[in-house]
């Protein structure tokens, strides 16, 4: 703002004493101060409010106009509440400095005027840095240009305005990862899938322990139509420090130009993969058809070089790149292409080394082991943000490889991961992921058997003891479960359900009473262990 705005309709009302031709200064803010020498307080730019209580006599006048004109203030506002009407020698040697003095009145406070200074000094730099992201957007819209995190800090710096670009797991793809925690990533992010899929009106707000924070889609879930789960479950968030409600319509603007451009960068990213998907299809369609290793391997290799062309040459990632990781992922309750865009977001991340394939409700992942495999629970803890957006009936699981040491190995390895999908697919929950160590257990052998077979099964073992349960209170199937723990030893498993020996065994007598089974016999105790598994 300008000191002539102090002036205009509206404002407080100021009466202009002295420096007319000086009214266009730009203001950047206020110092309120009644010490002789305030100069060294200075920083420039400022409007300096004042009671005048360091007025002795019309020297001390002098003396302050010229310390606070040497540092830097652009206007004088004397308040005349506390010694009455402006002096005259003060208003001389505001003249004589060309400094704007402004008199307060007696009934207005210090603090409307610095309120107002405020406003109008944060709604011009919303306004020029709205401009500055709205010409931002269109280059990166036009050239291909990035700079997400460059514009971040140039907000952070001139306004105090902390935004993050949060991935749907919680990811950090531009902002100050320092100062948002992996848990406040992910109530942020669950908080916005679980407001999108229940099509509420952006911007969402979350409220933390930090403080408010108000979520922008920022992505294809961002247009005009409803959201899809589909573009949701994938789409990257824009998260801002404060509510954006309580906002002047210049920072509104900000910010939702802000959510345009980061949109305008995830479309830039998206339309650059295209060619990596057409490598990704080429590869699984390669693996189906048990194709040539030679042929896989030349489609590992483009994969590879693609990828170089955006990283720093790292000799380790390079050797290691001949071990390969396979997933296989499927998911139900979705729109098509959802698994496949989820996993290509979330494993692709900036190195974009992941080859992602698919179509339908299913997906196949092929990525470089370059230090350890990939842990079935390192996957599950990266998705399960996304069960926020899954809904009642949405569901995603996946199925991990074991490494596959050269190309001739990843079509065993696609099998692996498919198997592995079975036994993720027979668990309950709605992000359920499985590992190879898992694939010579009986989990395996029970994610073959269909559906029906299963309840069949599980019922005819434990219904009769879960309604004896549900009439009695008995614990009877808490004490199954503690007895084939404990290896059917009687001490020990008394010991750890702190009950009397004769009370475990005639709980486990009426156990084998309901249900015609023998829990001495080996294989009783066995078909026992599978039913609890399945329930």
């Amino acid at each position: 703002m300008r000191v002539r705005d102090l002036l205009a309709p509206g404002a407080p009302r100021l009466r202009l004493l002295a420096a007319e031709e000086e009214l266009d200064r730009q203001v950047s803010g206020v110092m309120t101060t009644d010490l002789h020498d305030p100069g060294r307080y200075l920083h420039g730019g400022e409007l300096v409010l004042t009671g005048m209580l360091w007025r002795g006599g019309p020297a001390d006048s002098e003396r302050f106009v010229r310390t606070i004109a040497a540092g830097g203030a652009v206007a004088l506002a004397a308040g005349e509440a506390e010694v009455g009407p402006v002096p005259e020698d003060l208003v001389e040697a505001c003249r004589r400095h060309r400094m704007p003095l402004l008199a307060v009145p007696d009934d207005i406070a210090f603090g409307t005027v610095t309120e107002f200074i405020g406003r109008q000094v944060s709604a011009d730099r919303a306004a020029d840095l709205a401009a500055l992201v709205d010409r931002h957007r269109l280059l990166v819209s036009a050239a291909g240009g990035g700079g997400l995190d460059a514009v971040l800090d140039l907000l952070g710096g001139d306004l105090d305005l902390d935004c993050w670009v949060l991935a749907p797991t919680g990811a950090v793809i531009a902002g100050p990862a320092d100062r948002l925690t992996a848990e406040d990533r992910d109530q942020l992010v669950r908080a916005h899938l679980a407001a999108q899929r229940q099509r509420r009106r952006p911007p969402h707000r979350a409220r933390l322990a930090g403080g408010a924070y108000s979520l922008l889609p920022a992505g294809a879930s961002a247009g005009p139509e409803a959201p899809q789960t589909g573009a949701l479950l994938a789409d990257w968030v824009l998260a801002v420090a404060g509510d954006v409600t309580e906002w002047t319509t210049k920072r509104q603007q900000l910010a939702e130009n802000l959510a345009r451009l980061v949109a305008a960068e995830r479309h830039r990213r998206d339309e650059g993969r295209r060619l990596r998907r057409r490598l990704a299809d080429e590869l699984l369609a390669l693996l189906r058809r048990d194709a040539d290793p030679g042929e896989i391997s030349r489609t590992l290799y483009a994969s590879s070089a693609m990828a170089a062309r955006y990283e720093s040459p790292d000799p380790k990632s390079q050797a290691q790149e001949s071990s390969w990781l396979v997933l296989s992922a499927e998911g139900t309750g979705l729109p098509e292409g959802t698994v496949r865009a989820v996993l290509e977001e979330a494993l692709g991340g900036t190195s974009d080394r992941a080859l992602v394939a698919g179509a339908g409700n299913g997906a196949v992942v092929v990525l470089p082991a370059l230090d350890t495999p990939v842990p079935a629970d390192t996957l599950r803890e990266l998705l399960a943000p996304l069960e926020a957006g899954l809904g009642s009936e949405g569901r995603i699981t996946l199925g991990v490889s074991a490494p596959a040491s050269e190309a001739g190995g990843l079509r065993g390895a696609l099998e692996e991961a498919r198997h592995a999908r079975r036994i993720a697919a027979a668990r309950v929950g709605r992000v359920c992921v499985a590992g190879p160590e898992e694939l010579a257990s009986h989990v395996l052998l029970l994610a073959a058997v269909p559906d029906e077979v299963r309840r069949a099964f599980r019922s005819r073992l434990l219904d009769k003891v879960i309604a004896y349960d549900i009439e009695h209170q008995a614990d009877l199937v808490r004490t199954l479960e503690a007895f084939l723990r404990s290896d059917g030893s009687w001490t020990r498993c008394a010991g750890q359900l702190h009950v009397h020996v004769n009370t475990l065994r005639y709980r486990i007598g009426r156990i084998e009473e309901l249900t015609g089974r023998d829990l001495s016999r080996l294989e009783d105790r066995v078909d026992f262990y599978l039913a609890l598994e399945l329930a």
